[in-house]
């Protein structure tokens, strides 16, 4: 089947088919080079600093449960009720992604976790407040990552990929370190004693400081959104509010077609899990160091920054040694990965502990790197920018979502944390060895269309 017919037999929408038509869709051929650069350093500006308040605010909402004594499944139900709206509006933000620039995507996006972060200070229940952060997420990660294949070619995704995830990964080192001490004994009084004439607050405990503090973040993540540059793609109008369901099967069929293809439904699998892995390893981390360590909040977010300090050093070992088609091949580090999980329950020692967290932090980096760039790719090829991340987002989140549902369950109903610690890293390992059986079959069966695939993503100017 040729491409052109395979297009026209599944809805789901393509931009080379636009692209063809529509001379705007085409990259600005006046100084390429310089305004990629341009573009590409404002949105890690950008990036950084959303993600920087993202995971602060965590370790805010966390301390924020603690400090009104909720149940501790409430304090690991966090991540799932952040997935939450990643899943649900799933179909809806790709489109959205793609009907704006992607910049004032991003702008929006911040400006809904800014009202998240409101609604928490003036008496919201927390995880609801925190569910409307994950919408401002949910709507802001098809855009980040999307804007990325609109401005760099095939061959540059890769060392893009690994410059956006240290640079984020470098976010949450500094966000979960800042949220620790902002909602520690040393900043807090200082944040608590500042007082405004004339305007009175709800700005009374420690994490809710932190938490005012955090607002300005987002706003100076704003102001980087605001100097996005266009990238001359054609935009996709969104669908009249009473047509806002046609959207549904569109977003199934190329979920579907993703699915469907034999090198997109490997990366889109195994980062699902990886994704999966990361969302939840930043509660079981600060669950992990109170039960085996003793620690506080403010202590356990340093150990967070440690797993993040070796995803970093990953990430970028894998952008500076693998290439787009080389994806693949890193799959047997997820299954090491769920084993060194398991391994946490042993280590009683933070001198141990910290070269542990780095080791399994630098395997998760150097392995989510190639597999996002080859399915950001194989997304972009086959249905678009925004709508390609918003599948990737659904299933990642989903996986998130169940996880730490179930994981909250377990802690709901009085599972040990070292027993769920066990359970989970035997889900990571036993799923990746599935995936790894999957690929190789596929080498087997369709060896052909692999090659024909490869063979795409080494050219930056090939699609399909």
């Amino acid at each position: 089947m040729q491409w052109a017919d395979f297009d026209t037999a599944v809805p789901c929408y393509n931009p080379y088919r636009l692209e063809t038509r529509h001379p705007l869709m085409r990259r600005n051929k006046r100084s390429p080079t310089i305004s990629m650069k341009r573009g590409f350093f404002t949105i890690m500006a950008a990036q950084f600093f959303s993600s920087l308040a993202d995971n602060a605010l965590f370790v805010a909402a966390v301390q924020l449960l603690r400090t009104s004594k909720a149940p501790e499944w409430q304090q690991a139900a966090l991540v799932p009720m952040f997935a939450l709206f990643y899943v649900v509006l799933a179909p809806f933000v790709g489109a959205f992604a793609d009907s704006m620039p992607k910049g004032r995507v991003m702008l929006i996006s911040n400006f809904i976790k800014v009202a998240g972060c409101l609604f928490m200070l003036f008496g919201t229940h927390p995880l609801l407040a925190y569910a409307v952060v994950g919408l401002g997420a949910a709507a802001y990660s098809p855009a980040k990552y999307g804007i990325l294949t609109e401005l760099l070619p095939a061959s540059q995704l890769v060392k893009a990929n690994g410059w956006i995830e240290g640079l984020t990964i470098g976010s949450i080192i500094l966000g979960v370190l800042l949220g620790g001490q902002l909602v520690g004994s040393l900043i807090s009084p200082h944040l608590l004693a500042v007082d405004f004439p004339f305007i009175t607050t709800s700005v009374d405990t420690p994490p809710e400081a932190a938490i005012a503090v955090l607002i300005f973040v987002y706003l100076l993540a704003t102001w980087f959104n605001t100097h996005i540059p266009l990238t001359g793609v054609l935009m996709r109008p969104m669908p009249k509010p009473r047509h806002l369901l046609a959207l549904l099967p569109d977003f199934w069929t190329c979920n579907a077609r993703l699915w469907r293809d034999k090198l997109g439904q490997i990366s889109l699998a195994a980062t699902t899990l990886i994704w999966g892995v990361a969302g939840n390893l930043r509660f079981i981390v600060l669950a992990w160091a109170a039960a085996a360590l003793g620690y506080s909040v403010t202590q356990a977010s340093a150990l967070q920054g440690v797993v993040a300090i070796g995803m970093a050093v990953g990430a970028m070992a894998a952008s500076m040694r693998m290439k787009l088609e080389d994806g693949p091949r890193v799959i047997t580090l997820g299954i090491v990965m769920g084993l060194l999980i398991i391994g946490l329950i042993f280590i009683t020692n933070v001198w141990v502990a910290a070269p542990f967290l780095i080791m399994l932090g630098a395997l998760g980096g150097f392995l989510v790197v190639p597999m996002n760039a080859l399915l950001q790719h194989r997304g972009h090829n086959l249905m678009g920018a925004g709508r390609s991340i918003a599948v990737q987002n659904f299933n990642e989140q989903a996986c998130i979502l169940g996880l730490g549902a179930l994981y909250s369950l377990s802690t709901g109903l009085g599972v040990p944390t070292f027993v769920a610690i066990t359970g989970f890293g035997v889900v990571i390992a036993g799923f990746m060895l599935l995936i790894r059986r999957w690929h190789a079959r596929n080498l087997v069966q369709h060896a052909d269309e692999i090659e024909r695939l490869l063979a795409i993503a080494r050219n930056d100017k090939a699609h399909g």
